[in-house]
């Protein structure tokens, strides 16, 4: 399986977007998945970069219902691997001067992402 890395490019008007690379070109994208607080969210777009092969443009946009006060962060992952891509973090309101909130908040849900994916190998390998 190719590796896949997907690198911002911008956040405008509620829209992150990024590219997605391939390490082999002729291999096929991986489908993404957006989750905030464990929960998937819809709303983002893969489409592949014709003149570029093994490159692909990602939109997500963003859901003004889940922007509140503080820090929301938006995990990228593979579905069928759940191996991390990328990241999105808000920050709103007073907590802005926080940085270190945000960057906790991203360090637990991606903590959880590991747990997940840990405890998934272990039923598998029967090592429970």
């Amino acid at each position: 399986m190719a590796e896949a890395k997907l690198i911002k490019t911008s956040l405008k008007a509620g829209i992150w977007e990024g590219v997605l690379t391939l390490s082999d070109p002729d291999a096929e994208a991986p489908e993404i998945q957006v989750t905030h607080r464990d929960q998937p969210i819809a709303g983002h777009t893969l489409i592949e970069i014709p003149e570029r092969a093994g490159l692909y443009a990602f939109q997500f946009f963003i859901p003004s219902d889940l922007i509140n006060d503080g820090v929301e962060t938006f995990l990228f992952t593979n579905r069928e691997t759940g191996e991390p891509l990328g990241s999105c973090v808000v920050l709103a309101g007073d907590s802005v001067s926080d940085d270190v909130r945000a960057e906790i908040d991203l360090m637990r849900a991606e903590l959880d992402m590991l747990k997940r994916a840990f405890r998934r190998h272990c039923i598998e390998t029967d090592a429970v």
